[in-house]
Formats: structure tokens, C-alpha cells, sequence
């Protein structure tokens, strides 16, 4: 079953381990975050990183990442919160592991000035009190003092001064109380706000000046309310302030929350060119300084326009037909929309000619509230001499605006509509993927607009709305798909037409589809010999009925039939042969097309799967070369013929050329037996591709790949420490925090191209350029005489006896060191005992100034009494070309085999590094086990 466990590799300003069995891990806004989740488990788990937070808007999906590190560069506030980490393989329940990610900025504070005048009775003055409010958004909680000038102001320093912290705002601000202002309260105010250098996040200061001119601002806009333009036009809106102190800052807002993009603000004036309808609406001018509450003054900006022109016949009322007839009544109505609406106006012309208000021929205007934009013309007792067309005109009060006429033909052909649909054209039967119209005819005069709608059920027409337009009567569906299957409904409109009830007509679609089918894609392992068996089965298909069913191997047709009550057919190789391997297609067949299904039938072996049991499953062979336990099991070693050998494939990161060895394997492999196989030779600290298949009689199986990675010891032990730095952990090394800079891990393939030239290595202690070191970056911003220093882990010493240590043991620690550039500092190494502080660590090697350019080696011989840390000390010189590296850090129980550094003054001899060739002989031996 799957365990879990997060390490931390980013910016991390502090991290908390198991704090009331919670870690925190605290950064500082716009650093990286990365985490990485070190997982065990077989087969291999899988691995999901997901967040949750205070936030409602962290949806469960969103933040789902699928991958063993969790990188996050320049991270934000509202990205804090707890992260999850959850590994999961189908065995046992999913491990779970989390930590909560606290993100720590402090923004700039903002000071805010309100005063109240009060009249005492019954005296003749009048009392001012000032209050200054300091706010800034932090985390963690912000910590808030008041200077006024170069004097610190605190509570009861001065009994003009209050300092309170209200209790609804809960401690996140600091209120300064100036209480009947006096001459000295006329200063310049500070509010520092602080996080006590949390995350080396620094104070941040605002300074108010107070003076008996301040005052709180007022503006005025030098525009009317409303304002009514043409399109095309420039408005602009000027704004001025009339008061205040300190001068207030002005600013434009719009009903829309943000101004329209052309418009241009400058010095209070807001331009808007080339006005459109769609920049219409209230715009606001804003002044603030801080001081009492903004000003705001707005105007609204009015747009006219004149759109959508419409008509609509009624007949007359009193009779049960809708025909128009002489001598009954009949009602011309036009709409339009206006704005603004109290400008619009109405003319009716017949034939051309200006048409005005009779008692035969009466023009009104309907109520806005009921039908606004509305004007109507009824003909009473209709005449053959009233025949003719007749035309609505309107328009704007002042012009400017386009109008808009609309012509409605009065005439003994003025017939009301009907709708039919053609025969033969419902129901209408169409394959999938086709083009279809749907058709309705529809006669009358004027012929209105046809509306298009689902009968049969609530949803989407094929373009998204609820309804379609037709002027034609016709709906046009392009690649007609089997959900559009069911009726349609056509339907006049009121519109342009007469004012009756709608006419409506339903027209059937049928689509017709190939048989859907399962499994659309199989693949069948079998071994030769053996029996498979196929099924392919009908899911769904229009016409349901289907016609017949194809099975073929390739090209070769191997049985056909038609189907019975059943909605599958079988097809069985009772034998399997090399010839019966291959793609087997079955295909279900209808009036429509078919659907098909696909067997791949392979002898080829599955995948094996490596054991990932341990975090850093390799082990240490000799100084320069590393070995690795290669462990795997074998999926199902049952579905084909027995495995007979793998063959294993090894190539050194970065090369072309692949090593290749075959492995034997006598008998059967079981379900879930490991097997071991060791890989020696390997040189340190290269990474390597792996790569394992499985053989059978039928062939090569399915390869697996997997990374080999060289990695240092996590877990110091006192006989025997080596660590050089390959994995991010860095053994367990720790940055001192009360130095001025911190050791950086480096490699010479992934270093700055811009770094400092003539200074530093060019590859690790062992000459690669993949090997990682550690060093201190003297470049820009440091000083000469900064210090950095790297703590080892804690180790133990065992007392030999049970009264305590009276012999100290010997241990020699050893390292390389690399000292190269005309401005080299120094390089010191410290022994910390328990109870001592880092400052009191005993001095037991030191070197100055420039070595050449090449790794050298110290050893020395060390005396602990109780546990210990070495400390690793790097002085900066006096220039940027003082880099300083370290490598192969080692301590082994016993004194020096050579004669020990000098403990003050190191002349350690150079010892030449030996790179092993990448044809090196690996050799390899087999162990097979049960899991």
C-alpha cells in the first residue's frame, strides 16, 4: 500500500514541523513555492495534489495537480491555504499527507483623517478633535506605531493623545485620537506598520501632514444633468475640485464599473469620442485625500436613437373573422424605440401625403407605461377609397438622428396568414450529418415573420436560442445530429402581420444513425494454444432494426449473419495460431451505416512495473561509482506465453547509445513475485535510463522506463557519512539563521550564465558538470567580511561505557574545498557540541586567500563528547571574484589515516579527481524472490 511524505524545496521562510501534528510552511508573497511528494507503494502510486482554503471560489477540480513536485513561481496571497497530497495505487486506503501554506506580505499603509466639531453648553468654544486611522492589509497581523515629527507617540505619553484600537476592527488598525487639536498637534504624522521582519519583509511607513488648513474635499462638475448627444459626437466632462487639503486626487467611474476603452482622462476631464448608445449611463466623478469621505458628484449621458421600426394589423374587434372588410373597423399600429422617449414624434402619411387626426381617421399614441413608442391609426367604417399604403414616420424633437418610416399596404389582397406545411415534407427522415429544411408554407398579406421553437420538449434551438426567425418560412439545420430528433413548431408572429391570434404548424424530424457499439477498441493478450473469445454489442441505433452483422480478420471475411432477439454477436478462435494474431474488426450494420468493433488479439507480454519501495532505494559501493537495486514484478505473467527472458537496456542521461544484456529467467513467473536484479558500476553522481521488456515465444512485450538517480544518504550514521550534495535535501544540512547569506546548491549545468567569471568551479569534486556542489555567490549586494554558514545534522556519540565518556572518540571528518579568485575570503569549519551555542563552536580548520583553480582535500581529526554539528563557515572578501565551494563532506569513526590538517592553517595536498568512462563494464547479478 501507498505512504506519503512532503519535503519542501522553494523560498520557504520557516517550516514548522508537526505543530500539534500540522506543518506550516511560511513564504513570503512573489517567492516560488514547490513541494514534492515523496511516495512509496507497488505497483508505483499514483499522485494528486489538490488545495483547499478559506476561499469558496478553490473549486475541488480546479486545483487538482497530477504530479510528484507542486510548483508554484511568484505566489500570490489568496494561494495560501492547505495542500493536500494524496497517493493511491487500489491497495489499502489512499495516503494522504498535507500542509498548510501561510503566504506573508505587508502592503503600504494608508492614513485616514475624520474630525467632529462639537459646541460645549453653556461655554463659548468650541471643541476639534482629529482622528487619524491607519490601515494595511498583511499577514501575519500587523503591528502599528505613530511618530509625530521624530517623537514616538504611545499611549499616555501625552495627554492631548489617545492610541486605541476600536474593538470592531479587531486589532488590524491603530486609531491616533488628537483630542481638542492644539498648535504642537500641527505636524507631520508617520504610521510605521511591521511584521516584526518576518520573511525579511521590512517596515513600511506613510507619512500625513496636519495642518489647521486640512479638510476633507469638495468638487464641482462644470456640465449639465443629463446630457442629451447625437452619436458620433465628443463629450467631455469636466470636473474641478473646489476644496480641500491636502489637494485631492480625482477619478471617473461609470455604471458599467469601467469606462468605455477610448475614453481619454486627463486632470479631472473625462473625453469621450466618437459617443456610441452603448456608452450611455451615469459617469461619476470621485475626490479623495483621505480626509473625511470622498466627494462624488454624477451626471448621466444620454445617447438618442431611433431603432427596431415594427407594425401590426388588428381587425376589427367586434367580428369573430380576422378579415379585413369595407365598412368594419380596422387599426394600423407602429412602434419604434426612442431615446430619450419624451422626444419622439409621429407623422402618418397615405400615398405620400401628410395624413391628419378625423373623427373617420383617428391618430393616438399609446400610454408609455403600457406600449411605449406607440402610435396607432384606426379607420373607422372602412372605404374602398381608404385603400392605399400607408406610411409611419418618426423621428427626434431637434433632428440629427435618422428617421425611421414604415410602409403598411391597406388593400382588398390585405388578408390575414395561415400556415401548412407542404406535403410530403412531414415527417422528414434524414441521416446523421446531413443538411436539412425544415418548411413551412405561409400566405397572407403583409406576410409576417415566422418563428421556429421545439414542440415536444424545453430546449435549445440548433443555434442556442429558444427561437429562430424565418423570414422565408424555411429552417435550414446544417449537420443535423440524433439529439435534434423530435418536432418543431412554426409559428407567425405578431409583428409585421396582423395582430391575431398566432397560426401554428408541427413538422416531425426523424434522424437516422449507425448502430453505436461496445467496445469500440479491445485489446486481447493471449498465449498460442489458447481459446478467445469476442462479443460485440449493439448500444443504441436509428432505425433500431438492424440488418446484419460482419466479422473479419484484416481483410478476410470469417462469419456474417443477421441478428435475431439479441443485441451481440460472438465470434470464438478456439485454437490460436500464429496466423490467428492480428486486428479483428466485427461490423454491426443498419440502414444508416455501421458501427464497428476492434479486437487486437497479441501474444505480446504486458509491461513489468519497478518496485518503488524505499525513497532512495540505491546503495553505496566505492567512492566514485554507486550501485542500484533494480526491483519489479511482472502484470499478469499468466495472460500469454511464459516470460523467458527480459532484456535490459541502460543508458548514462544525456547520451544517444543504449547498453543492452539479456536476463534470463528458468520457469514461470507467479503473480506479485519480485524479482532483483543489481546494477553496479555506476558513476557517481550520473543519473541513468533504465529500461525493461519482457521476451516471450510470440515476441518482445511492453517496455518500462524508469530514472536512476544518484542521491547522498538521507539518514546520517556516524561510521560512515558521505554526503555531496546531489539531491535537494543536501543530507540534512541546515542554513544558519543568524548569519548575513546562506550556501547555495549549484551545479556547473545548471548555474547563471551570467555568473561571475574567473572565480568558482567548473564541475563538482569529481569533475562532472552534472554534480552538484555547494558554495557562497560573493557577486552583488555582498559586502566584504559577510558570513555565511551551512549546520550539519545532529550525530550522536554513544558512550562506550555506562558512566559517561572518559575517552572522547576520534572521528575524522573530511572535505573539498575549492578556493579560486583574486578576491577569496576565508573558509572556516566549526565543531558545535550539545548545549553550545553557534557562536561558541570551536574552531578546528581555517584558509584565506586564493588556492588556484582546482578541488584540493581536508582532513581532520575531531574529539566530540557529547553530540554534535560541523559548521561550515564561508567570509566574503573583498571583491566579486571570491566564490568559495565545498564538496564530499565525510566523518568515519577514527582518527586520520594521514596526518591531520593543521587546525588553524590547512595546506591540504591536491589530489587529482579521476573521472570513470562511461563504458565502464557493468556487471549484474540475479536474485529472484517472493514478494
Amino acid at each position: 500500500p501507498p505512504t506519503v511524505r512532503i519535503v519542501h524545496s522553494g523560498h520557504a521562510c520557516n517550516v514548522e514541523e508537526e505543530r500539534y501534528t500540522e506543518r506550516v510552511y511560511t513564504i513570503r508573497e512573489g517567492e516560488t513555492l514547490e513541494l514534492t511528494c515523496l511516495v512509496t507503494g507497488h505497483p508505483r502510486p499514483q499522485i494528486r495534489w489538490t488545495k483547499t482554503a478559506g476561499s469558496v471560489s478553490d473549486r475541488f477540480q480546479d486545483t487538482s495537480v497530477f504530479n510528484e513536485t507542486l510548483h508554484i513561481a511568484k505566489i500570490l496571497r489568496h494561494q495560501g491555504g492547505r495542500y493536500y497530497c494524496k497517493a493511491e495505487n487500489g491497495l489499502g486506503s489512499p495516503a494522504i499527507k498535507s500542509i498548510r501554506v501561510d503566504v506573508y506580505y505587508l502592503d503600504d499603509p494608508v492614513v485616514t483623517v475624520h474630525q467632529s466639531i462639537g459646541e460645549a453648553k453653556e461655554q463659548f468654544y468650541y471643541e476639534r478633535t482629529v482622528f487619524l486611522r491607519c490601515v494595511a492589509n498583511s499577514n501575519p497581523p500587523v503591528r502599528y506605531s505613530w511618530h509625530r515629527g521624530r517623537d514616538v507617540l504611545s499611549q499616555g505619553s501625552d495627554k492631548g493623545v489617545e492610541i486605541y484600537e476600536p474593538f470592531f476592527t479587531q486589532g488590524e488598525t491603530k486609531i491616533l485620537k488628537l483630542k481638542n487639536l492644539r498648535p504642537k498637534d500641527y505636524a507631520n504624522y508617520s504610521c510605521i506598520a511591521s511584521v516584526r521582519n518576518v520573511c525579511g519583509i521590512p517596515d513600511r511607513r506613510v507619512i500625513f501632514r496636519l495642518t489647521n488648513k486640512t479638510a476633507s474635499p469638495s468638487i464641482k462638475l462644470l456640465v449639465e444633468d443629463p446630457i442629451v448627444v447625437n452619436p458620433g459626437q465628443t463629450v467631455s466632462l469636466v470636473c474641478i475640485a473646489t476644496g480641500g487639503e491636502p489637494p485631492p486626487t480625482l477619478t471617473w467611474s461609470s455604471t458599467s464599473e469601467k469606462l468605455p476603452e477610448k475614453s481619454v482622462v486627463k486632470d479631472g476631464t473625462l473625453t469621450l469620442p466618437a459617443i456610441t448608445s452603448e456608452d450611455a449611463g451615469i459617469y461619476s466623478c470621485i475626490a479623495s485625500n483621505n480626509v473625511g469621505n470622498p466627494a462624488k458628484k454624477s451626471t448621466t449621458i444620454i445617447v438618442r436613437a431611433l431603432k427596431k421600426g415594427r407594425f401590426w394589423i388588428t381587425p376589427d374587434p367586434y367580428h369573430n373573422d380576422d378579415n379585413i372588410q369595407i365598412g368594419r373597423e380596422v387599426k394600423i399600429s407602429c412602434q419604434v424605440e426612442a431615446t430619450p422617449p419624451e422626444e419622439l414624434m409621429f407623422s402618418w402619411l397615405k400615398n405620400g401625403r401628410a395624413l391628419r387626426s378625423s373623427e373617420r381617421m383617428v391618430i393616438t399614441q399609446t400610454d408609455p407605461d403600457i406600449s411605449p413608442g406607440t402610435t396607432n391609426l384606426d379607420i373607422i367604417d372602412l372605404k374602398f377609397t381608404d385603400f392605399g399604403t400607408y406610411t409611419c414616420v418618426a423621428s427626434l424633437r431637434g433632428g440629427g438622428i435618422p428617421e425611421i418610416s414604415i410602409d403598411v399596404n391597406i388593400s382588398s389582397t390585405t388578408v390575414p396568414p395561415s400556415l401548412t406545411v407542404p406535403r410530403g415534407k412531414s415527417p422528414l427522415v434524414v441521416r446523421e450529418g446531413e443538411t436539412v429544411e425544415l418548411e413551412c408554407l405561409v400566405s397572407g398579406k403583409p406576410k409576417p415573420i415566422i418563428l421556429w421553437s421545439r414542440a415536444d420538449k424545453e430546449v435549445p434551438m440548433p443555434d442556442g436560442s429558444m427561437q429562430m426567425e424565418s423570414y422565408d418560412g424555411v429552417l435550414r439545420i446544417v449537420n443535423v445530429s440524433r439529439e435534434m430528433t423530435g418536432s418543431y413548431r412554426c409559428q407567425t408572429s405578431q409583428y409585421n402581420g396582423f395582430n391575431v391570434k398566432p397560426r401554428e404548424a408541427v413538422v416531425e424530424l426523424i434522424v437516422q444513425y449507425p448502430p453505436a457499439v461496445e467496445p469500440v477498441w479491445s485489446e486481447v493478450r493471449q498465449g498460442l494454444n489458447r481459446p478467445v473469445a469476442m462479443s460485440c454489442r449493439v448500444l443504441r441505433a436509428h432505425p433500431s432494426r438492424v440488418l446484419r452483422y460482419e466479422w473479419r480478420l484484416g481483410s478476410r471475411l470469417l462469419h456474417a449473419g443477421h441478428f435475431d432477439t439479441r443485441d451481440e454477436t460472438e465470434y470464438t478462435v478456439r485454437t490460436l495460431t500464429r496466423e490467428g494474431y492480428g486486428e479483428y474488426t466485427c461490423d454491426i450494420i443498419n440502414e444508416a451505416g455501421a458501427g464497428r468493433c476492434t479486437f487486437l488479439v497479441t501474444g505480446k507480454a504486458f509491461a513489468p512495473e519497478f518496485y518503488y519501495d524505499t525513497y532512495s532505494p540505491l546503495w553505496q559501493n566505492r567512492p566514485r561509482v554507486y550501485g542500484y537495486k533494480l526491483q519489479w514484478t511482472q502484470m499478469n505473467p499468466d495472460a500469454v506465453d511464459r516470460i523467458m527472458a527480459y532484456r535490459l537496456g541502460i543508458r548514462q542521461t544525456g547520451q544517444q547509445r543504449w547498453w543492452e544484456q539479456e536476463i534470463p529467467v528458468e520457469g514461470p513467473i507467479q503473480k506479485g513475485e519480485l524479482i532483483t536484479y543489481n546494477l553496479t558500476e555506476l558513476i557517481r553522481p550520473e543519473a541513468y535510463e533504465v529500461r525493461l521488456t519482457p521476451i516471450t515465444r510470440f515476441g518482445e512485450g511492453d517496455s518500462t522506463i524508469r530514472m536512476v538517480t544518484y542521491s547522498a544518504p538521507i539518514n546520517p550514521h556516524l561510521r560512515e557519512f558521505h554526503c555531496s550534495f546531489e539531491e535537494e535535501p543536501i543530507c540534512m544540512f541546515t542554513q544558519d539563521k543568524n548569519d548575513n547569506f546562506d550556501w547555495t546548491r549549484q551545479s556547473a549545468a545548471t548555474r547563471d550564465t551570467k555568473y561571475t567569471p574567473n572565480t568558482g568551479p567548473s564541475g563538482d569534486h569529481s569533475g562532472s558538470k552534472q554534480g552538484f556542489y555547494m558554495y557562497i555567490e560573493t557577486s552583488r549586494p555582498r559586502k566584504e567580511g559577510e558570513k555565511a554558514r551551512l549546520l550539519s545534522p545532529t550525530f550522536n556519540v554513544a558512550p562506550k561505557n555506562p558512566y559517561g565518556i572518559t575517552n572522547p572518540p576520534a572521528y575524522c571528518f573530511g572535505f573539498y574545498y575549492h578556493m579560486y579568485g583574486k578576491h577569496i575570503g576565508t573558509l572556516n569549519a566549526f565543531m558545535k557540541q550539545k548545549g553550545q551555542a553557534t557562536s561558541d563552536a570551536s574552531p578546528v580548520w581555517s584558509l584565506t586567500g586564493n588556492q588556484g583553480e582546482r578541488w584540493r582535500q581536508a582532513k581532520i581529526s575531531i574529539h566530540p563528547t557529547s553530540s554534535f554539528q560541523v559548521i561550515f563557515e564561508g567570509i566574503r572578501g573583498p571583491g566579486i571574484e571570491g566564490d568559495i565551494a565545498i564538496d564530499d563532506v565525510t566523518l568515519e569513526e577514527g582518527e586520520c589515516p594521514d596526518p591531520p590538517s593543521n587546525h588553524i592553517r590547512s595546506k591540504a595536498p591536491y589530489r587529482a579527481t579521476h573521472i570513470w568512462p562511461l563504458c565502464s563494464a557493468l556487471a549484474f547479478t540475479l536474485f529472484r524472490g517472493q514478494r
